[in-house]
């Protein structure tokens, strides 16, 4: 660089900027270049997969039907062996294959395809050469019937179902080779304007801008982007030139306020969330089931039963203890199973006729994190829409276990289960049903699945989208609710 200065010295100023521009050229025509050779090399490959197709379909299509119809001419002894295309039609195929079997540009699997017709293609000059034989000695008639029908038969139809994928899947590289071809050529005349658009600023800016014009606008962006480091998203650029500084200002701008945007969208999310879990917390002390539940127990102090009344008591006070649960929104699943064990057994005193219960949870899992009263209101479902609109005793079971780094609960119940129409509607509606406002939407399903769709809306915002619940169900025999949970 020392050895250049004296020579770049007497330079002027716009000759270096020009000969910088030749430079910057330099890249384009490189770019240029590598897009000719690679449009090269697909339309190549196209052309060679256009041709391994034209070549396999040369094979015919008819070679089932008319080599077991020359074979059976052959065994009825209607042609001789010598006079049939037997020998013709095989030779022709096996020529075909080999054909295509030379080709580099067959895949693995055609290749593996290939060599499958061309093994199928010598079982059948086996099988041709052993009805041969048969004709020869005579009087085989049966055995000779038995190889068409039980052996020639079934290899033509693998050697035409053979062929037939391997067309189909030359048709889908075709596709693919195309599709990439015109993603190319979508890329590149993307490219080429936004090319062609910089060139045109940078030849302005390097004919006409002094070093200042370059020098302060970038120390301008530099402090905005530094405030915009430290958290200050209020600031925005003021610099309006016509060149990559102002289309990067602009963006800059469109950056902070997308940023600014999403920040609020999230903090919508999260009102929302709360909101959600609210409205879940109020809609489960149910003035009407905690009506009921001080009738059983006034039921029962009449009839003198007291330790049924000090056991029901003992739940209640466990099952309103855990739903509030000290404003936490997360819990324990041990917690979460106590919660709805009290529900549980408040509810079986109350249908002891009908109901029997079991929790099968193992207790590797207990530990594991869940959203607070998650299981009660799928249980209730189960109890009011399922079990009680069925004759007989019901029962509500509750397993998990954990895969994948995940944690399935699954609550079943034998209850009258949904028709597959119901099943669909409810299941689409479990994660659209809850409005802005976390109320139902109007023309929702009603309000028996505000529960489901209040659940399964806390878990994906909680966790992500990939969680939730999923629903299975059978009419007349049940339903299974799936819980899908991160495991940490």
């Amino acid at each position: 660089m020392k050895s250049l200065k004296p020579f770049l010295k007497n330079i002027s100023l716009a000759t270096r900027i020009r000969a910088s521009y030749i430079i910057v050229t330099l890249p384009v025509v490189i770019f240029t270049c590598i897009i000719l050779y690679t449009l090269s090399v697909q339309n190549k490959r196209y052309d060679e997969l256009i041709n391994d197709v034209d070549k396999a379909s040369q094979f015919s299509l008819d070679f089932k039907k008319d080599f077991d119809y020359e074979i059976y001419l052959v065994i009825v002894e209607s042609k001789s062996f010598a006079d049939s295309e037997l020998n013709t039609m095989l030779s022709e195929a096996t020529a075909v294959v080999d054909e295509l079997s030379k080709n580099g540009n067959v895949n693995n699997e055609n290749a593996a395809r290939l060599e499958d017709v061309r093994k199928y293609l010598r079982n059948l000059g086996t099988y041709a050469s052993r009805i041969e034989k048969n004709l020869a000695d005579g009087d085989k008639y049966e055995e000779n019937i038995e190889i068409w029908e039980n052996d020639v038969q079934i290899v033509t139809y693998l050697v035409r179902e053979t062929i037939l994928q391997f067309i189909y899947y030359e048709l889908q590289d075709i596709r693919q080779s195309r599709a990439e071809i015109n993603n190319f050529y979508n890329k590149v005349f993307s490219y080429s304007i936004i090319a062609a658009i910089a060139v045109v600023l940078l030849f302005i800016f390097i004919s006409y801008a002094i070093s200042q014009s370059i020098t302060k606008p970038v120390r301008e962006l530099s402090k905005i982007t530094e405030k915009v480091s430290r958290g200050d998203l209020s600031v925005r650029s003021e610099i309006d030139i016509g060149s990559e500084i102002g289309i990067l200002s602009t963006s800059f701008n469109e950056m902070i306020d997308r940023l600014s945007h999403l920040l609020n969208q999230v903090r919508i999310e999260q009102e929302s969330l709360r909101k959600a879990e609210l409205e879940l917390l109020q809609a489960q002390i149910n003035p009407h089931f905690l009506y009921n539940t001080l009738d059983t127990i006034v039921w029962l102090a009449e009839a003198n039963d007291q330790t049924r009344v000090v056991s029901m008591v003992g739940s209640l006070s466990k099952f309103f203890r855990t739903s509030l649960g000290q404003g936490k929104d997360e819990v324990t699943v041990r917690d979460e199973l106590d919660h709805v064990r009290s529900y549980l057994e408040i509810q079986q005193v109350r249908y002891q006729d009908i109901l029997d219960y079991s929790i099968e949870v193992p207790q590797e899992l207990y530990d594991s994190p869940i959203p607070k009263i998650t299981l009660q209101p799928l249980v209730e479902n189960a109890l009011y829409h399922g079990i009680k609109n069925k004759r007989g005793m019901g029962k509500i079971r509750i397993t998990g276990k954990s895969e994948n780094k995940c944690i399935y609960l699954y609550i079943e119940d034998n209850g009258i289960g949904m028709t597959e129409e119901r099943l669909k509607l409810i299941s689409n509606r479990i994660n659209t049903d809850i409005s802005e406002n976390g109320q139902p939407e109007k023309g929702g399903v009603s309000g028996e699945l505000f529960g489901l769709s209040n659940v399964n809306e806390r878990i994906k915002l909680k966790y992500g989208q990939r969680y939730g619940i999923h629903i299975d169900s059978t009419y007349g025999e049940g339903t299974t609710v799936t819980i899908l949970l991160p495991l940490s």
